[in-house]
């Protein structure tokens, strides 16, 4: 495979973005030479390297291809219903996440609480998840790690362990984020990444779910596409065959899960191995933008936690005037936009069946919350200049 082009840092006067794209000119070159060589382009060998790759990368036995992160929540969660590994219908999730980290659960029909977020990393608040736990001992929690932080994983796994609570962890924003000598997304029984377009990598749309659990990764594979055992290691789709009554003839078409079809394509897969080669020196930038910010905006909220390598997202801070803040920045060409979407449980979708909740930290980050852009293509000389316009006009609280 042709390996992309070096990461270009740009330090002219320009517009600063949120997000760029990871994708180079001569991965795209790569790709339009193997499109044209006549390679299918849906799901076949590419989609298993990138897995097979993305596996060692993560340091876990397992990876699941799938068509966006949000598809790899859904996927994790649905094994765990379908495998019957749940001891009740009732699941903890971030109150700082994404929608779809929720609604998975919803669309399910799990009976779903939010916990609020700690006022450090802004992940799981530990005395709020023991209450929950405690009060009504749910079978699920996920997690996020929010803008690529970790909490104290310790103290939740503990948590879990004790109330007999499976973990998942939506690392979306974490990917390269380490916890102890571990990457973020292998500490629970799976973890989720998205590789959509300003994520750390990107395949245009795509995402990932990593386990170490064998059973559970073979129950993905049929889940991901339609429910069917044609994917399955070849010992198991015999067994399956065998317990129903199913002929040669018909295997390929018989359903034996009520699945999905959340596949990729060949086409991405190819784009994900060539990010790969790239995502250390992606991770080290991240790192080293986010100690420069702190470092230029000492007055204001700074994220922090048990993370050893951050794999930062975005920088995220609060402030009492953002809507002043975003008008002015943006008027010099930077992008800034809230602290991921706030509270879950403030917005329509929720509220439409939920009671609103005290959510104290949640909402703080619902407020005031921000976070100014931090990706690859970003240098000293732009931390600087989106660090002074952003302190000219922000006041900090």
């Amino acid at each position: 495979m042709t390996v992309g082009r070096p990461i270009r840092l740009v330090t002219q006067d320009r517009p600063i973005r949120l997000a760029e794209e990871t994708i180079d000119q001569g991965e795209l070159e790569a790709l339009s030479e193997w499109m044209l060589a006549g390679n299918r382009l849906t799901k076949a060998e590419q989609t298993l390297a990138f897995e097979q790759e993305f596996a060692v990368w993560m340091n876990c036995r397992h990876a699941v291809y799938v068509n966006s992160g949000s598809s790899a929540n859904l996927l994790m969660i649905a094994a765990l219903k379908e495998a019957g590994r749940l001891r009740n219908t009732k699941a903890i999730a971030a109150g700082v996440s994404w929608v779809t980290t929720v609604s998975p659960l919803l669309q399910l029909g799990f009976d779903v609480r939010l916990c609020d977020c700690d006022s450090k990393s802004l992940g799981i608040d530990l005395n709020h998840l023991e209450d929950l736990c405690r009060t009504d001992p749910p079978a699920l929690l996920i997690l996020v790690h929010v803008l690529g932080h970790a909490g104290d994983m310790d103290a939740i796994r503990d948590i879990c362990q004790r109330y007999d609570v499976i973990l998942l962890e939506d690392s979306c924003e974490a990917l390269g984020s380490t916890y102890k000598g571990r990457k973020l997304g292998t500490i629970g029984t799976a973890g989720s990444f998205s590789f959509y377009y300003g994520h750390h990598i990107s395949t245009i749309e795509g995402g990932m779910v990593v386990t170490d659990d064998a059973d559970l990764h073979q129950l993905m594979l049929s889940l991901r596409s339609h429910g069917w055992s044609r994917d399955l290691k070849p010992e198991l789709r015999q067994s399956l065959a065998e317990e129903n009554g199913v002929d040669e003839f018909k295997n390929l078409y018989t359903f034996y899960h009520a699945g999905y079809n959340l596949r990729s394509t060949d086409l991405q897969a190819f784009l994900g191995r060539s990010q790969l080669r790239k995502l250390d020196q992606i991770v080290e930038r991240r790192r080293i933008n986010f100690d420069l910010y702190r470092k230029a905006l000492p007055d204001f909220f700074s994220q922090s936690g048990d993370t050893e390598v951050l794999s930062s997202f975005a920088y995220g801070t609060f402030i009492e005037n953002r809507l002043e803040t975003y008008k002015h920045i943006n008027a010099l060409d930077i992008e800034c936009r809230p602290l991921i979407c706030g509270n879950i449980a403030r917005h329509p979708f929720w509220l439409r069946d939920h009671p609103r909740l005290a959510l104290p930290n949640a909402d703080k980050v619902h407020d005031y919350g921000i976070y100014l852009p931090n990706h690859h293509n970003l240098n000293e000389a732009d931390i600087a200049r989106v660090a002074d316009a952003f302190a000219s006009v922000a006041r900090p609280c």
